[in-house]
């Protein structure tokens, strides 16, 4: 029987995000480096990227399947027809997961051949320091005992969220484009923070703490964000006077129209 101790986890494509979440396993010790496999169109890079980690490079797609028992899809989105197809046969007694946006579960059924067990996800980049955000479809075909060991693996480095085919794009924009939002923010903070004169390591550093600690103490008590706004805000005090010029300035609009935007695209 599989389970995090056995399972052997090869990646097709070897991107950022699949070295994100290979990295996030890694360090939360969810398997050992020599249950990992990767294969990548680039094989110096690849045996470069996998080898000092202990994981394993492999030639091809074909070779990675005969090893592996689950296989993580981690190409982008136009290709995995094409890379899948000479795998095909061989795929339907693995557990495939696919990374790839805009892939949903019906889609993947016309590429692979019939009963095989897969699950379309949306993962994001926190992931490789075990703070990730994998959306995934609550359509799927795995059985209770797959979906199981995926949840046991992968959760230990990231929240997973099943959400119906509907919602899956707009929450891999929310989780996977979210990251750079944030960063934006805390570099604006920082760069206010430096024009007042701190030094710039120590304002992102506070900017990206304060950040973590707000995410982590929202998820702790499940408070409404506005409550946790309010509760900073003391009546004539400084915190308001910095919300309400971010009000005048379309703080919030502008992030939902960016929302808004990604999902027009």
């Amino acid at each position: 029987m599989l389970d995090a101790k056995n399972v052997k986890i090869g990646f097709i494509g070897f991107g950022n995000m699949a070295q994100a979440m290979a990295a996030g396993l890694l360090l939360r010790q969810a398997v050992r480096p020599g249950q990992l496999y990767a294969c990548a169109k680039n094989w110096e890079k690849l045996r470069g990227n996998t080898e000092p980690r202990g994981m394993h490079p492999c030639r091809d797609a074909a070779e990675l399947v005969n090893s592996c028992d689950l296989v993580v899809v981690a190409v982008k989105p136009y290709l995995v027809a094409d890379v899948l197809a000479p795998v095909k046969e061989q795929l339907a007694g693995k557990i495939v997961v696919s990374v790839a946006a805009g892939k949903p579960f019906a889609a993947y059924e016309e590429i692979l051949a019939p009963g095989t067990h897969h699950l379309s996800t949306v993962p994001n980049t926190p992931i490789s320091v075990g703070e990730g955000v994998i959306a995934c479809e609550s359509r799927h075909s795995l059985s209770e005992e797959e979906w199981a060991l995926f949840c046991d693996i992968f959760g230990k480095a990231a929240l997973i969220v099943p959400v119906d085919t509907a919602q899956l794009s707009i929450a891999g924009t929310l989780a996977g484009c979210g990251p750079a939002f944030a960063a934006m923010f805390i570099e604006a903070l920082a760069d206010g923070a430096v024009k007042q004169g701190l030094p710039r390591a120590l304002a992102y550093q506070l900017a990206s703490q304060m950040v973590v600690g707000t995410g982590k103490l929202q998820l702790a008590t499940g408070t409404h964000p506005g409550a946790m706004k309010d509760a900073v805000c003391s009546p004539g005090g400084t915190t308001i006077v910095g919300v309400a010029e971010l009000e005048r300035r379309g703080f919030r609009g502008a992030v939902i129209d960016a929302i808004d935007e990604i999902e027009r695209r």
